[in-house]
Formats: structure tokens, C-alpha cells, sequence
């Protein structure tokens, strides 16, 4: 704690929160988070091993998927240290830069994640719609200036949130609503004119997952369209099931963090564990079922799975 001259009281620490109304129980309840967090990172590894290893997998689809796997591995990391540090030792202390900076990243890979996905629906539409210019368009130098597009929308919108953050006081007793650093939860215990982080945060969100999660509807419409123009049932099928591992990635990501939104910005008065399960569902079920999606409804993938087992 800060104490200035004209009596303000400046807070440089939060606590972070388990599960409410059951800390006595938190050891018992880590048991079933290492399990998520040992198969979001061993099956996230393994995607990335397969694709790095095996030269049959080294085209575009891959690609992205490789990216999305990263993002899903560092984005379980951002999280692990001071969720387990919760349940295990109910160490909840955390300063205010360790913070902000856990926040900057869960945000920016939380961004990447849906720039990887619209990625990846333009890679699905392309492939599609227009087959015979996919090799000329989806290019390996393409692909890598689409991951740099992404790494650097993701810090152009995440920097102004550090400076906004660094602005402000908080004051009395920080108790944030999960075991890590989320900006809603965070900037709602400052005692200063948060109006300029609010808005900027609703800029943000317009800006990242407002034009993704449009244009990836928009490409699933244009690709349905071309699919009613198939002839043959068996090869709109085919064309379709290459899609259904996206669908699903984008289905576990784009619903958690809808709800989790809605909860911060609306349901103020929601019991503190409809919180607590949100945020965890929305950090934990991509990591975990992605690869699984993966795994079970890409052959090609499934396949070198078999071999190497």
C-alpha cells in the first residue's frame, strides 16, 4: 500500500480468488485442474511435434494449425503458475505489475487465438470455393505474414491497455473474482475514472473479436453457398468434413468467452462461482479440446497419431 499526501490510499497488490465458498476443499480441486493443464500442454505438444516432424503435414491447413496449438500451449502457461499457486497454496498475493503484465497477456493470446481462427476460415473458404488458385494464394511466405499480421494487431491493441492500467489507483480491499489477472475484473476495483479504460476496452473488443468473429461467419456462408453448387452429395460431404475441426475450435472458443462477457458486463449480481466457472471455461476448454478435435476429426492428423504410438 501507497499513501499519498492528500490522504489516498494507492494499492499495489490484488488477491486472487479460487473457488468461493470452497478454500478448505482447494487441494482436492487442483487435482482436476493439473489433469486439464497436463492435457492442454502434453496435447498441444504433441500437435506441435507431429507438424514439425512429419513432412506430409507441411502444407497450409497445418500451418495454421500449428499456430493455433502454440497459442493454445502459451496461453495455458500465462495461467498455470498463479492458478495452481491458488489451490496449492493459497498463495492469492499478486503486485500490480505482475498483474497487468499476466493480464497483457491473456488478452493478447486470447486475440491471436481469434485471428488464428479467422485465419484459418479464409485458408477453408479459399480452399473450397476457389481450389485451383489455393496453392498460388495460401503461400508458405502468405502464411507467415498473416502470423506477423497477428502478433502485431495483437500488441497495437493490447499496449494502450498497459498505459491505461498504469494510470490508475486502486484503493481498499482488491479481492479480483479469478485465480488470474482478467481486465474487467481488474479496472472495477479502481478508485479512479475508469471511463476512458471502459471505453477503450469496448474499442478493443470491436476491434479484435467484433470484425473476427463477423468475417468467420461470413466465410462459413459464402463456403455453404459454394457447397449447394456441388453436383454430387458424397463431394459436398468431403468438401464440408474438412471443416468440422474448425468448427469445433471455433465453437469452444467464441461461446466461453461470449458468457464470460456477458457475466462481467451484465450479471453484476450472479453468485461468485457462475464467475469462477466461466473464466476457467473459458481459459481451459480450448487448450484441453482442440487438440482432441483435432485428433479425432482430422484423418490425417489421427493417423500419425496411430503410427507414432
Amino acid at each position: 500500500m501507497l499513501a499519498l499526501p492528500n490522504n489516498t490510499v494507492i494499492s499495489l497488490t490484488f488477491l486472487l480468488t479460487g473457488i468461493p465458498g470452497l478454500e478448505d476443499v482447494h487441494i482436492w480441486i487442483s487435482i482436476p485442474f493439473c489433469c486439464l493443464y497436463t492435457i492442454a500442454l502434453s496435447g498441444n505438444s504433441m500437435i506441435l511435434y507431429i507438424i514439425i516432424t512429419k513432412q506430409s503435414l507441411h502444407e497450409p491447413m497445418y500451418y495454421f494449425l500449428f499456430m493455433l496449438s502454440l497459442t493454445d500451449m502459451c496461453l495455458s502457461i500465462t495461467t498455470l503458475p498463479t492458478t495452481l499457486s491458488v489451490f496449492w497454496f493459497n498463495s492469492r498475493e499478486i503486485s500490480l505489475d505482475s498483474c497487468i503484465s499476466q493480464l497483457f497477456f491473456i488478452h493478447f493470446f486470447t486475440i491471436m487465438e481469434s485471428s488464428v481462427l479467422l485465419a484459418m476460415s479464409f485458408d477453408r473458404f479459399i480452399a473450397i470455393c476457389d481450389p485451383l488458385r489455393y496453392v498460388t494464394i495460401i503461400t508458405p511466405s502468405r502464411i507467415i505474414q498473416f502470423g506477423l499480421m497477428m502478433v502485431v494487431r495483437g500488441s497495437l491493441v493490447m499496449t494502450p491497455v498497459l498505459l491505461l492500467l498504469k494510470r490508475l489507483s486502486f484503493c481498499n480491499n482488491n479481492i479480483l473474482s479469478h485465480s488470474y489477472c482478467y481486465h474487467p475484473d481488474v479496472i472495477k476495483h479502481s478508485c479512479s475514472n475508469t471511463r476512458v479504460n471502459s471505453i477503450y476496452g469496448l474499442v478493443a473488443i470491436f476491434l479484435t473479436f467484433g470484425l473476427d468473429a463477423p468475417l468467420i461467419v461470413l466465410s462459413y456462408v459464402l463456403i455453404i453457398n459454394s457447397l449447394f453448387n456441388i453436383a454430387s452429395p458424397q463431394e459436398r460431404h468431403k468438401a464440408f468434413s474438412t471443416c468440422i475441426s474448425h468448427i469445433g475450435a471455433i465453437s469452444v472458443f467464441y461461446i466461453p468467452l461470449i458468457c464470460l462477457s456477458s457475466v462481467h458486463r451484465w450479471s453484476h449480481k450472479a453468485p461468485p462461482y457462475v464467475h469462477t466457472m466461466m473464466s476457467n471455461a473459458f481459459l481451459l476448454l480450448p487448450p484441453v479440446l482442440n487438440p482432441i478435435i483435432y485428433s479425432v476429426k482430422t484423418k490425417q492428423i489421427r493417423k500419425v497419431i496411430f503410427n507414432t504410438f
